[in-house]
């Protein structure tokens, strides 16, 4: 082994000092000539661990997975051009879903910028690919501020709302020699006293007898959980979540809805409702039917966002701040009202809430014993993460209950195939704890690769495919709007040889029994394990899924 070169201070360095000053500890991607140096000033500093992924988009992914898991920054490296580009539609999902994301990307030499004279990699206008896929998009244009342009990445990917942000570096600007200068942040503490609220809106909150709080993602990042459940309680309301938002409070809470906004059941709810507090959603248009679900007239959106305020739904008042100061000072101020919730509006809460449940369970045939055995067998803690597949939508998202913030993920920007290297930067994040990604045969081609960095890690991920050799979401709203199927049978490898290969202990099942005992097994091997759920020998649904509320209906021809 060569003598180790010591070399003077660089871009390089700079880049990993503030990555360390920023708590980093594990970094994800792929080598290459455009981002060397980094990898090397990495390697010579030596407390960020690298996780060497099979691909861009798996990279960006892995990244997304862990800071999700963890609340905190995720890290990717990239390479140039190609390689930026194929991070791009991961970066999307990390901005659809507002996961705090730096990605680190080469760029071609400086001098060649924008040119087009064919420089290895080159892209007619990376930064712009950037910009259209990130929260904001930066390119570092002077060695010697190196420090405060990371630093300010890593703050505008943090800062609410938060989302990724990718800094571009020119290769030759990461081996510059430069002035390690210190760089302080110089600032007041912010004010200790309380923050005060119009007594409008604590009147209302006082007063209203049939309450909804509508909880989201940003109850979760806010780190709100616990006030959440206190406000609820002490005001007796009903809990929807969004996707983003489950966790955000024990789905086995008797107030809890959960992710059904778009119910029947829960519509009505809704309907009869006299306020509703939303509380960091967003609404998304495939978990309200497109926007028709209604809302009450009296709405207290609280976000952090202030462009989230208004952009769905109208809200009579809007609170712009850090929720949990926010829910907080709604507590403390309540706590000096007496409040008595209704009784009977909490009997219908739950009524409600039983009735979602069943009649939704009354639709999954022999996978209802599937849920249930991985309910049975999966410590509470497990983190559960879906990708786009019949199984994950239909009761994965909904029936599976969570228990605590930070442990169910899924693809918010409704892309597929992202859940295996999702899974991945999860697991790694929380090595002593239980993953398991929910996929389809279809989406889980689209990064298998990325099982050997599973393997390569030797993490104890489990992953469950269901496999119906085909896109059977798109299978069923086919068959519903037009009777007909087109390019949506697969020809999909022997999984369980495949698994093998790449270091996975593998097995098929075909029955909800056999199910159980292979999760048993898995869960006790503590090795990376994939069960084939063979979905023929299984049997059907007792009632297929048309996809969401309405899909089928906007696919039929009609007139604009």
């Amino acid at each position: 082994m060569s003598p180790q070169v010591q070399i003077e201070f660089t871009t390089a360095d700079a880049i990993v000092q503030e990555l360390v000053r920023a708590g980093v500890t594990t970094a994800f991607g792929i080598v290459s000539i455009h981002n060397m140096p980094i990898y090397d000033a990495i390697l010579r500093e030596g407390s960020i661990h690298l996780v060497c992924s099979r691909g861009e988009s798996g990279a960006v992914n892995m990244a997304d997975g862990y800071a999700r898991a963890t609340g905190k920054l995720g890290v990717v490296i990239t390479s140039t051009g190609t390689g930026a580009g194929n991070a791009a539609g991961s970066l999307i999902e990390a901005w659809a879903a507002g996961v705090p994301v730096l990605h680190l990307t080469g760029e071609v030499a400086s001098p060649y910028l924008g040119t087009g004279r064919g420089y290895i990699h080159e892209c007619k206008d990376q930064l712009s690919m950037m910009e259209g896929a990130c929260k904001k998009a930066l390119r570092l244009r002077k060695p010697e501020q190196t420090a405060a342009v990371v630093r300010q990445a890593i703050q505008d990917a943090l800062a609410a709302p938060s989302g990724p942000v990718s800094l571009e570096i020119p290769i030759d600007f990461q081996s510059a020699i430069i002035q390690n200068h210190t760089l302080e942040e110089v600032g007041f503490a912010a004010p200790t006293s309380r923050i005060a609220l119009p007594k409008e809106i604590i009147s209302k909150i006082s007063n209203a007898r049939r309450p909804v709080i509508w909880a989201g993602g940003g109850v979760i990042s806010a780190v709100a959980s616990q006030e959440l459940k206190q406000l609820a309680e002490m005001i007796g309301a009903a809990v929807i979540t969004s996707q983003s938002g489950k966790g955000s409070i024990p789905e086995d809470h008797p107030q809890c809805i959960g992710h059904f906004a778009a119910y029947e059941l829960t519509k009505k709810l809704l309907k009869d409702s006299d306020l509703l507090i939303s509380i960091g959603v967003r609404f998304r248009g495939n978990e309200t039917a497109n926007w028709k679900v209604s809302v009450p007239t009296e709405h207290i959106a609280i976000d952090a966002d202030w462009q989230a305020i208004n952009r769905n739904y109208e809200a009579t008042n809007g609170l712009v701040g850090d929720a949990k100061q926010i829910l907080t000072t709604i507590i403390q101020d309540l706590s000096k009202i007496e409040i008595k919730p209704d009784p009977a509006y909490l009997d219908e809460v739950q009524s409600v809430r039983q009735e979602l449940r069943a009649a939704l369970r009354a639709t999954l045939g022999p996978y209802e014993q599937i849920l249930d055995g991985m309910r049975k067998v999966l410590p509470h803690d497990s983190i559960l993460v879906r990708d786009v597949t019949v199984q994950a939508n239909v009761w994965g998202s909904r029936l599976f209950e969570i228990y605590e913030p930070r442990t169910s993920i899924h693809a918010s920007g409704g892309g597929i195939g992202q859940g295996l290297p999702t899974a991945i930067g999860a697991q790694i994040a929380f090595t002593d704890r239980q993953v398991v990604l929910m996929a389809g045969d279809g989406g889980f081609m689209v990064n298998v690769g990325e099982m050997a960095t599973a393997a390569q890690e030797n993490l104890p991920l489990i992953v469950v495919l269901f496999d119906d050799a085909g896109y059977g979401v798109l299978r069923n709203i086919q068959d519903a709007a037009y009777g007909r199927q087109v390019a949506v049978d697969l020809l999909s490898p022997d999984f369980v040889l495949l698994g093998q290969s790449m270091g996975f202990d593998s097995t098929r099942i075909g029955s909800p029994d056999e199910f159980v005992t292979a999760l048993e097994k898995a869960v006790d091997s503590k090795k990376p394990t994939i069960i084939v759920v063979d979905m023929e020998a299984v049997g059907p649904m007792a009632k297929p899924f048309g996809g969401p509320p309405g899909a089928a209906d906007a696919f039929k021809p009609r007139k604009l």
